[in-house]
């Protein structure tokens, strides 16, 4: 204040002592030898340079000022005075303020901070929108171990009582949320589909026999198998992994046409069934290994086969009421049939089992490991019944939105499954609990702490989800135009407690900085010492070989990123060295989640709801999107060096043409990858360059952004053909995985590999990387690819 009163003195003194004052164009010098009235103008060099001088070039141009009556020259200069004084004492208090340390990018500035009716009172000061470390503060205090406790409870059902979709407990669970909703003012809504779900015949139940023997009638259930009865030899294939199958093979075991017993665990039920379907297998049977599950022999298994997410029998199509569907089924459907048994039953086969011992690594502890595990033989007859029924079946998301002021038509969807096959506590209870509560928190944040958010957030309660994803998939289909451009991202709350030893992840690659940020930020305080950061307990010396993980196909992120290029995450904590033993069984209830998080789940689910929250808050707070586009470039360069490194292996160890030999050049593959890098190089530029008050410019910028993930969708094949148009996250011919897979198959010579149909995958893959490199760069006029 003291500072803009002597700004004001000074201003005042120079106007009545005559100070020169300089100007840009032009100087004003006070004529100290003639009468005050008089004022030289002299012009500026660069104004004579371009006018001319007058003949005498030494002379000043003068203009003489008649005197002023002396009560106007009063007048003018009260006014003047009191104009200065104004302009002084803001300038003083707009440059002494405190800047507000915690804010990481520029704040949003609210409107009247005045209480409605409030008439008398101490006035209050105009506040700017909170920074971001006042967010993380307040979200924090808004998320409390107790209040998760409670609502366990709320959004449990008894352990008689079934969570499956489309049942009266999916519904009721339905309804609180959507009540919870409401009660926080939020816009609400459902969203119903009619989906085609297979349960279980109650009339004709599915069973098993060795030879003419019963070896049970099992209550489990795998959703999608192909329904029938079929009789062939029994082989043991471990896992059914790939590699575990060719095991089988090489100790010249005849997989063609058997009924193959595997042991759960390392990849899905449906991974398992693709990959015996391949090697021509008519029945799998499933079933939970003592030496990978410790819970009792008779636990019964319940999942999906169905190598997809969504409705299997409207590929591409949404399952709306009265929508016409061509008569079609999903290519990820097996033909195989498929179930799963007790480990109890599946001790009764190995006894039975005859032929040579299993390799070491095949070998269990059924029966306490007793016996050695052997691989059949071809008078080992199983013979495998499944019987399900295709019901037609409603199924409700439900959905909430708080609202942004500024881009209100962009949004972050928070999502979790709300179905499960038994209790589901940690399937489904737990990441339906952080939905709500965080729905609630943020809520509470805007209306009474300030809290201004620019962009949306939608947050979605799926049905249907053990079926695969079928309720988020479903929607997805239903508004895939609409979520163009849109959602920009999607945080996932299935599973994310389930131990508390390690923390897990899975994402797209422009979601890895802004994870890497949230761990760093978010403090756990079951850590040892108490309050290490996520990032110091879990990153170690490489934090992405530490955390990341593959998104998987079974994961419900997964479709949002490689159906719709949505850049998508799902994290979790978990047990060390495994995944939580109980879930798609009916010992998934609180009393074993107590078990595996040594009675933490309370306080685990505030710090997941502090992860979700804050990446969600960051992506709809700031200015400019933190989707990192600097990182996929990495990941494009890492695969065009491996498809370089396995083209020069061809070409030095095959016996190729040379018309062949030169077609396969990966040089427009490289020039497409240094294409992206430039884009991404000049996007920083362009950032770096902006002023992001100017809404118009940041806006493009993230149109930039947004459509990165979109762009490697490959636009060559038809999402109802292949709904996972990824090339680095999808499946398919595709993919640039397809494209390595054919290259080795091309070394090899394969009956497989064909020259021309790879020619033809290499040059789409390269037009998708081109593709999004282009429209990353901008506006047309701004693209200089020569491709």
């Amino acid at each position: 204040m003291a500072v803009a009163i002597n700004q004001a003195r000074t201003s005042i003194s120079k106007m009545f002592n005559g100070e020169p004052r300089s100007y840009t164009r032009f100087n004003l010098a006070q004529n100290n030898d003639a009468d005050s009235s008089q004022v030289e103008m002299k012009l500026s060099s660069d104004v004579e340079d371009e006018v001319g001088n007058p003949e005498d070039n030494h002379a000043p141009i003068t203009y003489t000022q008649s005197p002023l009556h002396n009560y106007k020259k009063v007048c003018y200069l009260a006014l003047g005075t009191l104009v200065i004084f104004i302009l002084g004492y803001l300038v003083g208090y707009v440059s002494h303020r405190k800047p507000d340390a915690a804010a990481e990018s520029c704040p949003t500035v609210l409107a009247s901070t005045e209480e409605e009716g409030q008439d008398e009172g101490p006035e209050v000061a105009y506040l700017p929108s909170l920074g971001w470390n006042d967010i993380t503060t307040l979200l924090e205090q808004k998320l409390s171990p107790d209040a998760f406790n409670t609502k366990f409870s709320e959004f449990s059902l008894p352990r008689d009582q079934t969570h499956e979709a489309g049942s009266d407990g999916d519904t009721h669970l339905a309804n609180k949320v959507l009540g919870v909703f409401k009660d926080l003012n939020m816009q609400s809504w459902e969203d119903e589909h009619h989906v085609k779900l297979p349960r279980p015949s109650s009339d004709n139940p599915s069973k098993v026999l060795f030879g003419t023997e019963e070896i049970g009638t099992p209550k489990g259930f795998l959703a999608y198998s192909e329904v029938g009865s079929k009789t062939a030899r029994v082989v043991y294939g471990n896992y059914g992994l790939l590699e575990d199958l060719s095991a089988c093979i090489d100790k010249k075991v005849d997989l063609n046409g058997s009924v193959l017993l595997l042991r759960a665990g390392q990849i899905s039920f449906a991974d398992k069934v693709a990959n015996a379907a391949k090697h021509g297998v008519v029945a799998v049977l499933i079933y939970p290994d003592p030496s990978d599950y410790d819970f009792k022999s008779s636990t019964e298994l319940y999942g999906h086969v169905h190598l997809g997410s969504g409705d299997p029998y409207t590929p591409g199509f949404p399952s709306f009421e009265n929508t016409q569907f061509p008569p079609s089924r999903s290519s990820g459907l097996p033909s195989v049939v498929a179930q799963t048994i007790t480990a109890s039953m599946a001790l009764k086969i190995f006894q039975k089992m005859g032929g040579d011992p299993a390799p070491p690594n095949f070998q269990g502890k059924l029966g306490g490991g007793l016996s050695t595990y052997k691989l059949g033989s071809a008078n080992d007859t199983v013979t495998v019944t499944v019987n399900s029924v295709l019901t037609e079946t409603e199924i409700y998301n439900v959905f909430g939105v708080i609202k942004g002021n500024e881009e209100s038509d962009r949004y972050v969807v928070i999502g979790a499954q709300r179905d499960s096959w038994g209790p589901g506590f940690a399937r489904s209870t737990v990441g339906t609990t952080l939905l709500v509560e965080l729905a609630r928190a943020i809520s509470e944040m805007i209306k009474n702490d300030r809290l201004s958010l620019r962009r949306s957030l939608v947050f979605a309660s799926w049905s249907a989800g053990e079926y695969g994803s079928v309720g988020a998939t479903e929607w997805q289909e239903g508004y895939l135009a609409s979520l163009n451009m849109k959602a920009f991202t999607y945080i996932n709350l299935d599973g994310v407690v389930t131990g508390r030893q390690m923390f897990k992840a899975s994402a797209s690659p422009l979601l890895y900085d802004l994870l890497k940020k949230t761990l760093n930020q978010v403090k756990n305080p079951l850590a040892t010492p108490p309050g290490k950061s996520l990032y110091e307990q879990h990153a170690g010396s490489d934090w992405e070989a530490s955390i990341l993980e593959t998104m998987k196909m079974n994961d419900a992120a997964y479709p949002f990123l490689a159906l719709s290029g949505i850049p998508s995450i799902s994290f979790r904590f978990c047990k060390d060295g495994g995944e939580y033993l109980y879930s798609g069984t009916d010992l998934d209830h609180l009393d074993h989640l107590q078990y595996a998080t040594s009675s933490k789940i309370g306080e685990l689910a505030v710090v997941a709801a502090q992860v979700a929250g804050q990446m969600a808050l960051r992506l709809v707070h700031d200015h400019l999107l933190p989707l990192d586009v600097e990182r996929y470039g990495k990941e494009i360069r890492k695969q065009v060096v491996e498809v370089n490194s396995r083209v020069n292996r061809l070409k030095q160890t095959a016996d190729l043409d040379q018309a062949l030999s030169e077609a396969l050049s990966v040089k427009w593959l490289t020039t497409a990858y240094g294409d992206y890098g430039r884009a991404q190089r000049n996007l920083q530029e362009t950032i770096k360059n902006s002023d992001v008050e100017d809404k118009e410019m940041c806006r493009i910028i993230n149109d930039r952004i947004i459509k990165v993930e979109h762009n490697l969708l490959s636009p060559y094949v038809s999402v109802r053909e292949v709904p996972f148009r990824h090339i680095f996250f999808g499946s398919g011919e595709h993919t640039m995985q397809a494209l390595l897979d054919h290259l080795s198959a091309l070394q090899q010579k394969a009956p497989e590999s064909n020259a021309d149909l790879f020619r033809n995958q290499f040059a789409l893959a390269t037009w998708t990387i081109q593709s999004c490199a282009n429209d990353l760069s901008g506006t047309v006029w701004e693209m200089k690819n020569e491709i």
